[in-house]
């Protein structure tokens, strides 16, 4: 099997999704105005599927709230430092900061709407350390 997507309940979908394609490289591959604003990302190789609705308004979850380990989107980055920079200056907040001594580097922020994002520079990708099917 293989996940097609992930969804994620959101207060405001629009804008979620303008802020994810105009900063993060994300598309929009298909939008459903109605009922509820869904709009399907992928990310920049189109490998990767996010679903973005507001369905119910009133079971958004408080990601603010959450510890970011319990739920966070990681984006590969060539430059977490500048990433991290130019996206704190469109409304991301910076959590924490982890440089590992195999070389990965990796930053926790919150999105406008607090979700955590996390950008990640690794020596070797994930897809790379994975054993053969």
């Amino acid at each position: 099997m293989k996940i097609e997507h992930i969804a994620l309940n959101v207060a405001d979908p629009v804008r979620f999704s303008e802020w994810y394609c105009t900063h993060l490289g994300m598309k929009v591959v298909r939008h459903l105005p109605e009922p509820f604003q869904t709009h399907f990302l992928s990310d920049a190789e189109g490998e990767t599927i996010i679903e973005i609705y507001c369905c119910p308004p009133d079971q958004v979850p408080d990601y603010p709230k959450m510890h970011p380990l319990l739920l966070h989107l990681a984006f590969v980055s060539d430059n977490p430092t500048a990433d991290a920079a130019r996206l704190g200056a469109v409304g991301a907040i910076h959590l924490s900061e982890n440089l590992a001594t195999d070389g990965t580097h990796l930053i926790m922020l919150r999105d406008p709407w607090g979700l955590a994002i996390q950008l990640c520079r690794r020596p070797v990708s994930l897809a790379e350390t994975l054993p053969p099917n």
